[in-house]
């Protein structure tokens, strides 16, 4: 199963983390990658491989970042 996984995104894990929380924020992408636990803030580094193992659902960012790059102020 090859995870599409972006920064940003909310992952639910089969087992809880020992504070009793599923629900885990993606931080960092790559071979590793960094999640934080939504109820005590711990970051975990974990292998691509053993992270497509543990996630059950995957629920992704509910917006996208705002790009202001090509706005213009107007000078009176």
């Amino acid at each position: 199963m090859a995870l599409d996984l972006k920064v940003g995104d909310v992952v639910r894990m089969k087992k809880p983390h020992p504070c009793g929380n599923h629900l885990w924020l993606v931080t960092r992408l790559g071979a590793d990658i960094g999640i934080t636990c939504q109820q005590c803030h711990r970051r975990v580094m974990l292998a691509r491989s053993l992270m497509e193992r543990r996630v059950k659902e995957i629920i992704p960012r509910t917006r996208e970042p705002l790009d202001f790059g090509d706005a213009v102020t107007s000078g009176s």
